[in-house]
């Protein structure tokens, strides 16, 4: 397990005032939002927010998890500040202090109209439908990220949907042929080297260890089903043998076991008798880019965390 944005804390997606943490009027007011893992004491929530309120912020919203008999604190808070009078620079410092006082494991603070976004590559095989959904959802301004570039280890047309929107866009596009002996691995490292995370939008081949551990940074992952059922290839197919009336798309970190992640998102829709294999996976199409969609904004702004071996906190 990862969790590389809580341990280095890339900077946060650019954003109206009005982004992600609700629509407000302010014109001289920036949205901020930290989130904190810490052990268990008391006066936690009181330092936190004496630490906004002392510099003129104003929290809007805080979401606290203490699990039972666990000895471990989670928040993410949510606060509106004057730039000039509580710089950046010194925001950083101020929960720096914080963090050291408690022992934080994690202590991340954002400001998405001063911090630069996510940088991400993504990865995709021959199907296009989180594919086109991740550009189209970064082109309307919909997911907080910069698209770095798309690997792929389909050669798509040079006439394709896809190419066109990338060669428009100037986003790169690789072709990395892979064989059973070579996935191409190294090169691919190469191209990633320098993003905050890779989503992995219906790419077909495990990534190895060595990949997991050389990257070293947090990988996001689209199923079809709702895991642990259905693991490996040809979800659809197997869901739709099996007679199952509700399916579901899982969004999950990667790790050396497969399908086996942190799970981060999970919906899912009802079918019938009625449907087809088609409509069945149309439905299940649709889910997987909802759910891929919003792991990744829930990731972007600060929303997941850790929790115990290989559970999640979702604010």
């Amino acid at each position: 397990m990862f969790w590389g944005w809580l341990l280095t804390g890339p900077s946060s997606p650019r954003d109206s005032l009005g982004g992600p943490f609700g629509s407000r009027s302010f014109t001289s007011l920036a949205h901020g939002v930290h989130v904190f893992h810490c052990p268990d004491d008391v006066g936690i929530v009181a330092k936190l927010s004496d630490c906004i309120a002392s510099r003129g912020g104003n929290i809007l919203g805080a979401d606290v998890f203490v699990p039972e008999n666990e000895n471990v604190f989670y928040s993410r808070s949510e606060f509106i500040f004057d730039p000039i009078k509580w710089p950046r620079g010194q925001m950083d410092e101020d929960f720096l202090k914080l963090s050291k006082k408690f022992n934080a494991m994690r202590s991340v603070v954002r400001v998405p109209i001063l911090d630069p976004k996510y940088k991400i590559a993504v990865l995709a095989s021959k199907q296009d439908h989180c594919l086109v959904d991740l550009l189209h959802g970064w082109q309307d301004g919909r997911l907080p990220v910069d698209i770095t570039c798309v690997i792929s280890n389909h050669d798509r047309g040079p006439n394709t949907h896809v190419i066109r929107f990338l060669e428009r866009h100037g986003i790169p596009y690789h072709y990395l042929q892979t064989t059973k002996e070579n996935k191409s691995e190294g090169e691919m490292l190469e191209l990633v080297q320098n993003t905050d995370f890779i989503v992995l939008a219906r790419y077909m081949q495990i990534l190895s260890g060595n990949f997991l551990r050389s990257y070293g940074k947090d990988i996001i992952n689209i199923h079809h089903g709702l895991l642990p059922s259905f693991k490996g290839g040809h979800p659809s197919k197997q869901a739709f043998d099996a007679g199952v009336k509700l399916i579901g798309a899982t969004s999950h970190f990667v790790t050396e076991e497969l399908d086996a992640g942190p799970i981060i998102e999970q919906m899912v829709e009802r079918v019938s008798h009625r449907d087809n294999l088609h409509s069945f996976v149309q439905k299940s199409e649709n889910l997987e880019k909802q759910c891929l969609s919003k792991a990744i904004k829930s990731y972007c702004e600060l929303r997941v965390l850790p929790y115990e071996k290989n559970k999640t906190v979702v604010f």
